[in-house]
């Protein structure tokens, strides 16, 4: 299946990954929704559609989100374009039809930034969609007095639970791998009334091997206990977590074994791991913060004034 070039958008499809993932995965930034997994299992939420940016000029998908205001909320229309900004015609139209131009990456905004403000686009920082990157062996070692307390978490929960161990995630273990999701979401509806990303990391599973994920599962005393998933970005020098799910409240310290140990499994030749963004949480983004981020992937949004 080809992506249609613009004005003609068509939804996300499985048929599409061949078209996306060579593009996507040559992007430099390490966006973490810039990959096909994270725009397909996703699709639903945001109503995402896709178009081509001319041949050459790689892709722009449309979505909708809906935000919190003072009244209630209000369902916003962005775009976004992963690989290179549009051509002011585009562009123009774009901004007609959309609220905003969302998680644009430095890389695809730096050669048009002078153009769009003497165009009248104005371009912020968007603080709350910034990606948390982190040094790869630094999360495997643990070392120094900075992941002090990381490191007492992950030395109790090995002497707590002496029987774990860690094995590949493959698509033999996924039955085992959604016990735990069911479990992890029985307590996410006790905890928050909600099941957060249930339904995309259930949908991750069941497309483990289409999507091409890579992953490890947990197990305690031979039991399934935890599991997380993600894949390879810009251009192989990254690896992103889109998934982590735990039987937190039953093994403490898990989670940060979890982190640990996953991270020590990872080949070498990634240097970093992208923990995607806080969404403005700020419980959220005191947890990542506390793993020492080395770096953000920042994304800016774009808007007609």
């Amino acid at each position: 299946m080809i992506t249609p070039c613009y004005p003609d958008f068509i939804p996300l499809d499985t048929g599409l990954k061949e078209d996306l993932h060579p593009r996507l995965s040559l992007t430099f930034d390490g966006v973490s929704e810039f990959t096909f997994s994270g725009l397909y299992l996703f699709r639903n939420k945001y109503n995402y559609r896709i178009t081509r940016n001319g041949e050459e000029g790689g892709f722009i998908i449309s979505g909708e989100q809906t935000l919190a205001n003072e009244t209630g909320s209000v369902k916003k229309t962005f775009f976004m374009t992963p690989c290179a900004a549009p051509p002011p015609d585009i562009l123009d139209s774009l901004l007609k039809t959309h609220d905003y131009w969302k998680n644009i990456s430095e890389t695809v905004l730096s050669p048009v930034k002078e153009d769009l403000e003497k165009r009248g686009i104005s371009i912020e920082e968007d603080r709350d969609n910034f990606d948390y990157l982190y040094y790869r062996k630094e999360l495997a070692e643990l070392a120094g007095k900075k992941f002090h307390k990381k490191k007492n978490h992950v030395n109790n929960f090995i002497s707590a639970y002496p029987n774990h161990e860690q094995k590949q995630l493959t698509s033999a273990l996924i039955p085992q791998a959604i016990e735990v999701l069911e479990r992890w979401r029985l307590d996410a509806i006790g905890r928050n009334g909600n099941d957060g990303d249930y339904k995309s990391t259930k949908e991750a599973l069941d497309l483990f091997d289409t999507l091409a994920l890579r992953g490890s599962i947990f197990y305690v005393d031979g039991k399934p206990a935890a599991f997380c998933m993600g894949e390879s970005l810009a251009r192989g020098r990254m690896f992103v977590t889109h998934f982590e799910k735990a039987i937190d409240g039953e093994y403490r310290g898990i989670y940060q074994y979890v982190n640990q140990a996953f991270a020590s499994s990872l080949p070498n030749f990634f240097t970093y791991i992208n923990r995607e963004q806080d969404l403005g949480n700020e419980g959220m983004r005191q947890a990542k913060m506390t793993y020492r981020p080395c770096a953000y992937v920042k994304k800016f949004k774009g808007f007609k004034t």
